[in-house]
């Protein structure tokens, strides 16, 4: 197991990557459905407590074996038997993900036993990745090392909140804790990489930027299991009205808008000269991701609204779906800016329309209809790809001209 090229303006993602994707669906999709029947039962802190908590968990495994796959993946036996473990983690964290929403919910010590053990048995596998990366490329030795013992010591202190009698202030001091150090590894790892002369781990930017991309539509999928609740809800109470036709327009329409935004700025270019950049780059997308997954919890919870069982009002819903397009429309908004070190000619205009969803959030607490609300929050990220399309593309073309210029008069 060698440091891969990093040459070359395509590497696609493997077969194997797309599969092992796969098992983030269900991850993505329990979570998000928890965090839809929180809010619905009027435990929105506890619902967002556990969601965030689950999707940092999830997010974060997927990043490390991405990077690690693009710098070290040799496609062989051992390898692919490596990536089922870690699938199976997956899975594993997916079945501990409601008993952490129920915990929360109920004010119980932190029910983390099984989403620790599917985070553990995933990051182990990928600790025995960067053993077998350090003992077949010299050369990334003291790099691979690095990673496992950060790894090693983080899975040490995660078995420690699983089994012992915490409250959940202590577990959620813990985690704070706990996920300094997940997050200081790699920082740690490539600046003794650089500083030693050996650089970074040779991965490829064309193909990091791909599997980002990829991971962005697995998420996207939640926004329209979202819009099938809602709508089949809506259908099964009401009928064929109004509502129901525009919560499946809006919410195929706004995932649509979340996608062709996500796809604005091409990365990889940017990250192929400025290696620099990736670490916030990469780190900012766990709000991306966050952000649209609950997207598709937000438009779920409007599917609740509609069911006698529940007390939904119209303000819960938008501000489900309003806050987490903010959330994506900001993050995005900063990721973009950090690539090519400079704020758009059209940024104003750009946060102007970042303010709908606050706007939809307003009317709704006046009384607008769900329906009027909904095409509100659906403008924002509509009208960015309008003015796009009008002639911002060429602020944004001249910006990424100016980067990859300056990066080869060095």
């Amino acid at each position: 197991m060698t440091g891969r090229s990093i040459g070359g303006e395509h590497r696609p993602a493997t077969s194997l990557e797309l599969i092992f994707d796969l098992t983030f669906v269900a991850a993505f999709g329990v979570a998000g459905s928890e965090l839809a029947h929180g809010i619905a039962v009027g435990h929105w802190a506890a619902a967002v407590g556990g969601f965030v908590l689950a999707m940092g968990a999830t997010v974060w495994a997927w990043i490390n074996y991405s990077w690690f796959a693009s710098a070290f993946d040799t496609d062989d036996w051992l390898f692919r038997v490596m990536t089922m473990v870690q699938m199976s983690g997956v899975i594993v964290l997916a079945i501990g993900i409601p008993p952490i929403f129920a915990s929360v919910d109920q004010g119980q010590p932190l029910d983390n036993h099984i989403l620790v053990a599917g985070y553990v048995i995933m990051r182990l596998a990928m600790v025995a990745q960067w053993l077998r990366a350090a003992h077949g490329d010299p050369k990334y030795r003291s790099i691979a090392l690095t990673y496992a013992v950060f790894v090693t010591v983080a899975q040490i202190g995660w078995v420690m909140t699983a089994i012992l009698p915490l409250d959940v202030t202590w577990t959620l001091l813990a985690a704070v804790l706990l996920w300094i150090l997940e997050l200081s590894g790699p920082l740690v790892a490539e600046a003794n990489g650089i500083k030693q002369g050996i650089g970074t781990t040779p991965w490829h930017p064309f193909h990091i930027a791909e599997r980002y991309g990829l991971l962005a539509i697995i998420a996207l999928g939640e926004t329209v299991l979202g819009t099938l609740a809602a709508a089949q809800a809506i259908s099964g109470s009401a009928g064929w009205t109004i509502d129901a036709v525009v919560v499946i327009g809006a919410g195929v329409a706004l995932t649509f808008a979340l996608w062709w935004t996500y796809f604005l700025l091409p990365s990889a270019p940017v990250l192929a000269v400025r290696r620099d950049r990736a670490f916030p780059w990469g780190y900012g997308h766990v709000l991306v991701f966050g952000a649209i997954a609950a997207v598709g919890a937000g438009l779920h919870v409007i599917g609740y609204s509609f069911d006698e069982h529940y007390e939904v009002s119209t303000v819960t819903v938008i501000v489900s779906v309003a806050v987490p397009v903010l959330l994506y429309l900001a993050s995005l908004f900063a990721i973009h800016a950090w690539l090519v070190s400079g704020l758009p000619r059209n940024s104003l205009s750009q946060v102007s329309t970042m303010l709908l969803p606050v706007l939809a959030i307003v009317l709704a607490a006046v009384g607008w209809p769900l329906w009027a609300c909904l095409l509100v929050v659906l403008a924002s990220p509509v009208l960015l790809i309008v003015t796009y399309e009008l002639g911002a593309w060429r602020t944004l073309a001249a910006q990424l001209d100016r980067v990859l210029a300056r990066a080869e008069a060095r």
